[in-house]
């Protein structure tokens, strides 16, 4: 009979997928037009890079989320922590931070810019779709309680991410880089909290 899988393979199986699937989106759009993409994202000199209010308020979002994730017994282990996760982290930071901000910021937020509605109604959709995306931690953190407190916790992310896009000057750069950051430090702890059960356990006492 074989062993069950070990949380850190589930999690690592887990980031190999998303890494997998997202980043072959990234990889197709970059190496059809490296340069092209690469100014799209913001992440090229002479593109727009963003204006310092939105790297500052990018700043503090990164550093409120992770102190807020470090809760998660997980989380706060590996924040730092150098593991074989911490690698895939990377690459899985790298293909979510910008297939993620493309399709929950610029696309829902240019789309409604374009049909005429205001930065609070951008922000506020593109907030609760970066949520409900999100519903897929219910089945991961064992528990619908989970699944609703992380559909909550990344709702206020995707929301703070699109403050920062609007404060930016609608560009993608701060954005990437603090969905980035954040998928670095937390990523592997909350997966490992999710396949722990950390997450209902935390959803249950709150």
């Amino acid at each position: 009979m074989p062993l069950p899988w070990s949380a850190e393979k589930k999690a690592a199986g887990i980031m190999g997928a998303i890494v997998l699937t997202e980043g072959t989106w990234v990889a197709v759009n970059a190496l059809s037009n490296p340069g092209g993409f690469l100014r799209y994202l913001g992440l090229l000199p002479g593109s727009n890079t963003g204006t310092w209010p939105g790297w500052v308020l990018a700043a503090i979002v990164t550093v409120l989320f992770v102190a807020r994730s470090a809760g998660l017994p997980s989380v706060r282990a590996n924040l730092f922590k150098p593991s074989g996760l911490k690698v895939l982290a990377v690459a899985l930071a790298v293909c979510a931070g910008i297939l993620e901000e493309v399709f929950f910021r610029r696309f829902p937020m240019d789309y409604l810019l374009r049909d005429g509605y205001g930065a609070l109604a951008q922000i506020v959709a593109s907030g609760l779709l970066f949520g409900l995306a999100h519903g897929v931690w219910a089945p991961m953190g064992g528990s619908v309680r989970a699944g609703i407190g992380a559909m909550l916790a990344t709702t206020a992310l995707g929301t703070a991410l699109a403050v920062v896009y609007v404060a930016g000057g609608r560009s993608l750069a701060p954005c990437v880089a603090a969905h980035f950051a954040l998928d670095v430090f937390i990523e592997p702890g909350l997966m490992l909290a999710a396949t722990r059960g950390e997450m209902g356990r935390r959803a249950a006492a709150a």
